[in-house]
């Protein structure tokens, strides 16, 4: 199968689950943010002062956690803005914000990032993004980043948290479902080249070459072990994701005809006692000049 040529034939939500509003996709994802905030340490962790950040917009927001949880401990923040566009998503996370105490500073608008950013310009001390992977294709970046750095104030960050989409594993059934979700992921455009960092490798140059000064990136191994709390979240999201991930997997590669007998297989291997797994992130930073 060959990479598309015509991206624009693509719909505008290319998120690589067809049916993002399914309940079992929503849980995934408040178990995901859940768990990726906590194994990095915060929502802000490598920003040596995040409280000079008074404005915070956060691009792809899903069910919200990690704006909320930036409110949460950032009172300083004033304006935290997420948009996403899924309107089932942003209602749950509407309720959740005003729930936890941060209704009054925290919003969402639904609002598709691959088409314009309908904010104010020079506004935003921060515009964040994390495991948009999910829906940008190698084609979406350019575009994508001149509107983060058109709504960002002069001195501003613009911050992108991504993931590899190849998870190392003790599990031999969960590296053969990571290898069909890399190969789609390639085949759908997602990737710049068939391999685990073929994002992640090119996301500070990228940012970079459209504009960004003094770019940094922090790599972010996170370790996942059977019989742990941490452990368990990770079980909860796969268990979700493979299952959630079948039709864009069919789209884009071949999937074996035993696919559920590998995919029970990965369940019962995750709960063995010695089941260990590193999911690698790297966070890139950088700032808008003038």
């Amino acid at each position: 199968m060959s990479s598309p040529t015509n991206p624009h034939r693509e719909q505008p939500n290319t998120y690589f689950v067809q049916d993002r509003s399914n309940q079992n996709e929503m849980t995934r994802l408040q178990i995901q943010d859940q768990m990726l905030t906590a194994k990095m340490r915060g929502v802000l962790p490598e920003q040596p002062d995040p409280k000079i950040f008074k404005r915070v917009l956060d691009i792809g927001c899903g069910t919200g956690g990690w704006l909320i949880e930036a409110a949460k401990t950032y009172p300083s923040m004033s304006v935290l803005v997420g948009v996403d566009v899924n309107s089932q998503m942003l209602e749950y996370a509407r309720t959740q914000a005003t729930a936890q105490g941060v209704g009054d500073r925290v919003q969402f608008q639904a609002m598709d990032a691959l088409l314009m950013l309908e904010v104010p310009a020079s506004y935003f001390d921060l515009v964040n993004q994390r495991l948009g992977i999910s829906y940008l294709r190698t084609w979406d970046w350019p575009k994508l980043l001149s509107e983060y750095l058109r709504v960002t104030t002069p001195g501003g960050v613009i911050r992108i948290t991504e993931a590899e989409p190849m998870t190392v594993s003790t599990s031999p059934a969960l590296t053969t479902l990571c290898s069909l979700f890399l190969q789609a992921l390639h085949q759908a455009g997602h990737l710049f080249t068939p391999s685990p960092d073929g994002l992640t490798s090119k996301l500070a140059n990228m940012m970079g070459r459209y504009g960004l000064k003094n770019v940094q990136t922090r790599a972010y191994p996170l370790e996942y072990r059977a019989g742990t709390a941490d452990g368990q979240y990770f079980y909860e999201d796969e268990k979700n994701f493979f299952r959630n991930i079948v039709p864009f997997l069919r789209k884009w590669t071949r999937v074996p005809d035993d696919y559920e007998i590998i995919y029970q297989q990965m369940l019962v291997e995750m709960q063995q006692p010695d089941f260990v797994a590193t999911w690698n992130l790297l966070t890139a930073w950088g700032t808008k000049l003038t």
